[in-house]
């Protein structure tokens, strides 16, 4: 049997570059962070994510964690052949939240690929923490 490759091949490799273009997200997702008054904000760009396959959970007491996780299968058939492409990635990010979150108030949405994860202050915490600071300040 020869290994070397051939043009006879009955498919036209589209979907191998459909595939191939599915990974990036997973290597390359985008998140940043903003503080509020009221909240800290995350916003992860996560393009042809689902929902269902993102979780976001928190550990070891203040570390929120995004992770996601695809698979994807493709199958073609043309002149008696049969072919099946399978593709998959997943990636976790980590953060480690300050003491003035209200972990059990965490909420998550996913609009057009971009999952917002919204963490409220703690506004008792915060007063305590402007209070020492301007008390050592004297």
């Amino acid at each position: 049997m020869s290994m070397v490759p051939s043009n006879n091949i009955p498919f036209d490799g589209s979907s191998i570059q459909e595939l191939s273009r599915e990974n990036p997200s997973f290597l390359n997702e985008q998140v940043d962070w903003k503080e509020t008054a009221e909240a800290h904000v995350l916003k992860a760009e996560i393009p042809r994510l689902k929902k269902e396959e993102v979780s976001i959970e928190v550990e070891d007491g203040r570390v929120l964690q995004i992770r996601g996780e695809r698979s994807m299968e493709k199958e073609e058939s043309n002149d008696g052949c049969h072919r099946v492409e399978r593709s998959s990635g997943k990636f976790m990010r980590s953060f480690t939240l300050p003491s003035n979150c209200k972990l059990h108030e965490v909420k998550a949405s996913m609009e057009d690929g971009v999952l917002t994860v919204t963490i409220p202050k703690d506004a008792a915490q915060n007063n305590e923490l402007l209070t020492g600071s301007n008390s050592n300040s004297n």
